[in-house]
């Protein structure tokens, strides 16, 4: 069984949001040192931390623990066709991803 990095998935995903992990503290309400040992694996967040990161990373809670290796996005705020537009294109590039592949 492959051990999972729970710190490194925090990073990527912060990463991903360009964001400072003084950014997060801040956006957390904790110090920055915090962050870094979420990150580092030496401080395990609660329950509450865990939801206000899956928030501000636009993240599920499975895809933050390592639970599911898919990644996801939401679409909230959006009217239905605005959403079921997104979805479109997104099912489009991926049939011409795995056309690619073919």
């Amino acid at each position: 069984m492959e051990v999972y990095d729970f710190g490194l998935r925090l990073k990527e995903l912060r990463e991903a949001k360009k964001l400072s992990q003084k950014d997060v503290a801040t956006r957390l309400n904790v110090v920055p040192s915090t962050i870094s040992g979420y990150e580092s694996n030496t401080i395990t967040p609660s329950l509450e931390q865990f939801t206000r990161m899956a928030i501000l990373y636009n993240a599920s809670l499975d895809y933050m623990m390592g639970l599911d290796n898919r990644s996801c996005f939401y679409l909230d705020g959006l009217r239905k066709e605005q959403q079921q537009a997104i979805l479109d294109v997104v099912n489009r590039l991926k049939d011409l991803f795995l056309q690619d592949q073919q």
